[in-house]
């Protein structure tokens, strides 16, 4: 008669490599079971994660091909309404890799290469009517991107998401000011003055140099949480693209900045 105890019934406890009620294992199943791994390692992503440097690379296409193009925007002397043009297509560009998020290299270079041709016909205008502006406002953008850099290195400024929602509602009603400053000077000379000589154009071209020196921050960090987090080698390109626009964003309104102090004497 069967025991219902399971201390009797062995055959409950039974084992498919052994155990009570079973044969003892082979010396081949005790081999098997020493070199089997103790834990099975994650599987390795099925992409490349983005690095430090795949930002730098493409950091450099990108501003490069921004420079390559500003510089023969200026050596070709294009006239400002064909660089208008291209600022309007390099604008339109950007605001596709921006909404879309988008990592075409084709897209981002694109904007480099119509947006450069603006950069390089207003450059030549400045120049001609300020020398020496130029390279200021060079130096004084290379200034700025250490400085923000270092601040941001040394976590003086911290990147909460507090801070972003500030930058970008600030970013919306300076362009929102310009618009109105633009549409203002249709009917009133200089417009609210925000563009012009004086001290509230001081102020403002003060507001949004830092305001571009902000969105650097974001950029630093878009950089660092994405590299963190593993996001895939392509994004490297959104963030060259991001840095690329901020530098553009601080360069320009350094030289308008400059240009104000640097009239004929």
């Amino acid at each position: 008669m069967e025991s219902k105890n399971p201390v009797f019934n062995r055959s409950q406890y039974t084992h498919p490599q052994g155990g009570w009620g079973a044969p003892p294992p082979t010396p081949d199943q005790l081999r098997d079971m020493y070199d089997a791994p103790a834990y099975t390692p994650p599987a390795p992503p099925a992409y490349r994660t983005m690095t430090i440097d795949d930002v730098v690379v493409r950091g450099f296409l990108t501003l490069g091909t921004l420079i390559v193009s500003a510089a023969a925007a200026w050596v070709l002397n294009v006239p400002l309404g064909v660089a208008v043009v291209c600022a309007i297509v390099g604008v339109i560009l950007g605001l596709v890799a921006s909404f879309k998020q988008s990592t075409n290299p084709a897209l981002i270079l694109g904007y480099a290469l119509f947006y450069g041709v603006f950069v390089g016909a207003i450059s030549k205008a400045f120049e001609d009517a300020f020398y020496g502006v130029v390279l200021q406002a060079v130096l004084g953008t290379a200034m700025a991107f250490a400085g923000t850099l270092t601040v941001y290195a040394l976590r003086i400024v911290r990147v909460t998401p507090k801070f972003v929602k500030f930058v970008l509602a600030a970013g919306i009603a300076a362009l929102g000011l310009i618009l109105v400053n633009l549409i203002a000077s249709i009917f009133l000379q200089g417009g609210l003055g925000l563009r012009e000589e004086g001290p509230l154009g001081y102020v403002f071209s003060i507001a949004m140099i830092l305001l571009g020196c902000f969105f650097l921050l974001l950029d630093f960090d878009s950089v660092e949480q994405a590299v963190k987090s593993g996001a895939p080698e392509k994004f490297a390109w959104q963030c060259a693209f991001g840095l690329t626009l901020s530098l553009v964003w601080i360069y320009l309104e350094v030289l308008r900045f400059v240009s104000y102090f640097s009239g004929d004497d």
